[in-house]
């Protein structure tokens, strides 16, 4: 089955849970990237990403958030893009052992577009373009560009996937809620500005992940399917993570986690995982309701 064959026989899609905190679990040292492990402990991401399959996961996104040019040129490891990127898709495929899509993951590079920093679009567009074309040589189902803050940015990055792959294209922004009811990026930009790069570029898929717990995401949800019949995405974190006695916590469990899910799916998503602190528990929740809706 295809990515989009899948949105049309399941009435909610179900995606993974969290990579980089459940890395960070298993030992990643602090500073370290999560990317590294795809050469270093391969067996390590692969169990991981297997778990999320036996929770019930319809897919699971590639270990490579941090993968492009720039972002691995930080530590050294731009030489080894192409390797790093490979290997996430050869592990993902093993971890899914035919029973779930690979989708590659394009996270953001951390640097500010000119003029409010000194990243050229150019730049940027050849740091994703050198990461999709490696990840669509592995052969993902789909691409996932996520956790953008900047539309622009955002535009960039589906477009170096597009350039390399006809595959499908998710775009997904981070959002925080403001006391109006309204939400923006860190960038101040809005759904609006999503959903407009989104239908741009011609995307399967658009929504929302990170920054906050699944009940902020409701009204966010629901805004976007206001300004859009495409698909959504959400992907929520496990709440706001705290510092607890020198580890990183967050506390919505699975419990709180799911009895949110209704109301997530009633205000228009289409598809439902997991970002920072979620595991393969919320992905079981998350299944067993995908499930009694079909």
């Amino acid at each position: 089955m295809d990515f989009l064959n899948l949105l049309r026989q399941r009435r909610l899609v179900v995606g993974d849970g969290a990579m980089a905190s459940q890395l960070i679990a298993r030992g990643l040292p602090a500073g370290m990237p999560g990317e590294l492990w795809n050469l270093d402990k391969p067996e390590l991401v692969e169990a991981l990403q297997r778990q999320y399959v036996e929770a019930g996961a319809h897919y699971v996104l590639t270990n490579t958030f941090s993968a492009n040019a720039m972002t691995l040129g930080r530590h050294g490891l731009e030489d080894r893009l192409e390797e790093i990127n490979t290997a996430a898709v050869e592990i993902a495929r093993r971890a899914t052992g035919g029973k779930a899509l690979v989708v590659g993951d394009i996270g953001p590079t951390g640097a500010l577009l000119e003029p409010l920093g000194d990243l050229t679009p150019q730049r940027a567009h050849e740091a994703f373009a050198a990461q999709a074309r490696a990840l669509a040589a592995a052969g993902v189902d789909a691409f996932i560009a996520e956790t953008f803050d900047s539309s622009a940015e955002l535009r960039i990055a589906l477009s170096a996937a597009r350039e390399a792959s006809e595959a499908p294209l998710i775009a997904s922004m981070k959002f925080s809620p403001e006391p109006s009811g309204n939400y923006h990026s860190m960038m101040g930009e809005t759904p609006r500005e999503l959903v407009a790069v989104a239908h741009e570029l011609g995307c399967a898929v658009v929504g929302t992940n990170c920054g906050h717990g699944i009940a902020t995401m409701v009204p966010l949800t629901a805004q976007i399917a206001r300004l859009t019949r495409l698909p959504i995405i959400v992907q929520p974190n496990a709440g706001l993570p705290k510092l607890v006695g020198g580890k990183t916590v967050y506390g919505e469990n699975v419990s709180f986690f799911s009895q949110h899910l209704p109301s997530l799916h009633e205000a228009g998503a289409r598809i439902i995982g997991g970002c920072c602190g979620t595991t393969a528990g919320h992905v079981k929740a998350i299944r067993a309701f995908a499930d009694g809706l079909d």
